[in-house]
């Protein structure tokens, strides 16, 4: 007897720009995820977006959120067409739901595993920027999200940033109560910087190999960060916001303008 892959009971697709086929095809491709999840998805939703610059490389973005049994599980792909992004979406859901298996099944002891192949986009050629190289004069910040940071460990810092398929994730330190940046890169895969470095034995115990930065992070406007941001060409920047002295990450989003991320105001 043919068994059928389970789908997920409801994938909310929405489109912006003219891409015929892609919210079935998404729907399906995205439903049939729901063998690997091992915990109900309470809710799927994928949107499926076609920047109308010609000048952009890979003008299909698709982002999808998945809410297994209360834990957001997030990726996004970027493509030449719709079926590419959302093939390359797909999979990187299922590294990210095997993952998310695998950390509630070593609850009961085991530390969250860090397997090398986990931290990193696979078929990305490793010279190519992850944003379109807009001139500099033209960049702006095109959006500006603010929440309140979880006060979480290193080990959970670094757990939701895979799952939600982040370069970096903003968030306040346990131990130090510091606002903090976890982030791919050092010897050890794992970086993390704080404004001010911590003191031995301040942080809250954590397992995983990470490199603590031993500069403080510069305190600066929003204006004088873009600033350094184009200046030392990185993908984003971690400083302390000089008007409300929190940490903040000014980052380049995929069209080359870039994004801005920064606790609520009603945090403290």
């Amino acid at each position: 007897m043919k068994h059928e892959t389970p789908m997920m009971a409801d994938v909310e697709v929405t489109t912006h720009g003219a891409m015929p086929g892609a919210e079935d095809y998404a729907r399906d491709k995205i439903g049939r995820l729901a063998h690997v999840s091992h915990r109900p998805v309470l809710s799927a939703k994928v949107r499926l977006t076609k920047h109308g610059d010609p000048a952009v490389p890979r003008p299909v973005v698709a982002q999808a959120n998945l809410d297994v049994s209360g834990r957001l599980v997030r990726a996004q792909a970027e493509a030449v067409s719709a079926r590419e992004a959302i093939d390359r979406l797909t999979e990187r859901l299922r590294r990210r739901l095997e993952r998310v298996a695998r950390h509630w099944e070593a609850r009961r002891g085991a530390a969250p595993s860090a397997e090398p192949d986990e931290w990193r986009h696979t078929a990305e050629p490793t010279h190519r920027k992850p944003y379109f190289p807009r001139p500099e004069e033209e960049r702006q910040i095109m959006r500006r999200k603010a929440f309140t940071l979880h006060r979480i460990t290193v080990d959970d810092a670094a757990f939701e940033m895979d799952l939600l398929d982040y370069d970096f994730h903003l968030f306040t330190e346990l131990g130090s109560g510091q606002d903090a940046i976890i982030y791919r890169a050092g010897p050890t895969g794992y970086r993390l910087a704080l404004p001010v470095p911590p003191r031995p034995r301040e942080l809250a115990v954590f397992d995983l190999p990470v490199t603590i930065s031993a500069q403080p992070a510069p305190l600066l406007t929003t204006s004088e960060a873009a600033d350094r941001l184009a200046l030392m060409d990185l993908p984003f920047l971690f400083f302390v916001d000089a008007e409300r002295g929190r940490g903040a990450v000014l980052y380049h989003r995929y069209d080359g303008h870039y994004g801005l991320i920064a606790p609520a105001d009603d945090e403290r």
